[in-house]
């Protein structure tokens, strides 16, 4: 089993048109040796041409270190990814990780996740505020387009930067990353705009622990994984990067 899963983990990449990544590192407690640990892994998804989704990369390493994501990044490049065919990195603003995403992907744009920035803003917001906060923050990343959503941002700074300036500051300092979506097909928009298709993998993947409480070590970790990758890629297949139905609620939210 062990040997199967590597080979799943390091297979070729070279057939594997992907132009979209989305990034992020999750802490999974793991037994190392002796003792009890929280072990960190890096994980990326990859979005091909025509919009398929599959997990490009298992890797543990700390999702604080750049040195960390750049050995990730340069071992998906060594098992065969063409990083000129990266054009964008979908990631929620680790320390570092932009930086290192560019260089190593300098054909690429950053997309920041914009429910952790509207989160980082909202965590600088007294209660009371929150709400018309998260409501002028949606009008601007739910804009019908990039100029739209820059005159509501320039809005969002007129009305609140005496009230609650850290938060304005907070934003203004996220808002160009957060806005990169519009560069790119706007049927694909839903889908770039957020970190929550590699979430989904990190989600079920906690779900599937959750009674465990522990997991037995690095290698029992790669296997839930790579089965939960497998399962997950599947479902991929037939709900592709810029093919949602107009008709499902979530799109109908999103475009209101």
């Amino acid at each position: 089993m062990k040997e199967s899963v590597e080979r799943w983990r390091n297979r070729d990449l070279s057939k594997e048109k992907i132009k979209y990544l989305y990034v992020d590192g999750v802490n999974f407690t793991m037994r190392t040796g002796k003792s009890i640990e929280a072990v960190p892994v890096l994980a990326a998804i990859g979005v091909t041409n025509d919009g398929t989704k599959l997990v490009a990369g298992l890797q543990s390493g700390d999702k604080e270190s750049a040195t960390n994501w750049r050995e990730f990044f340069r071992d998906l490049k060594s098992r065969g990814l063409d990083g000129s065919l990266v054009k964008l990195g979908i990631m929620d603003g680790l320390s570092g990780l932009e930086k290192v995403f560019k260089e190593e992907f300098s054909n690429a744009k950053v997309q920041r996740c914009q429910v952790h920035v509207a989160r980082n803003v909202l965590a600088k917001v007294p209660h009371k505020l929150k709400q018309p906060i998260a409501d002028d923050m949606r009008s601007i990343f739910y804009a019908s387009s990039k100029e739209k959503a820059e005159t509501f941002y320039k809005g969002f700074v007129e009305r609140w930067d005496k009230e609650v300036p850290s938060a304005v500051k907070s934003l203004r300092q996220s808002i160009d990353s957060c806005l990169t979506f519009f560069s790119f097909p706007e049927e694909e928009w839903i889908s770039l705009r957020t970190t929550n298709v590699i979430e989904r993998l990190n989600k079920e993947f906690k779900r599937r622990t959750k009674s465990m409480e522990i997991v037995a070590g690095e290698d029992a970790c790669y296997r839930l994984l790579a089965f939960i990758s497998l399962k997950m890629e599947l479902g991929w297949r037939i709900m592709k990067v810029g093919k949602v139905r107009p008709h499902l609620p979530l799109y109908q939210i999103y475009t209101k």
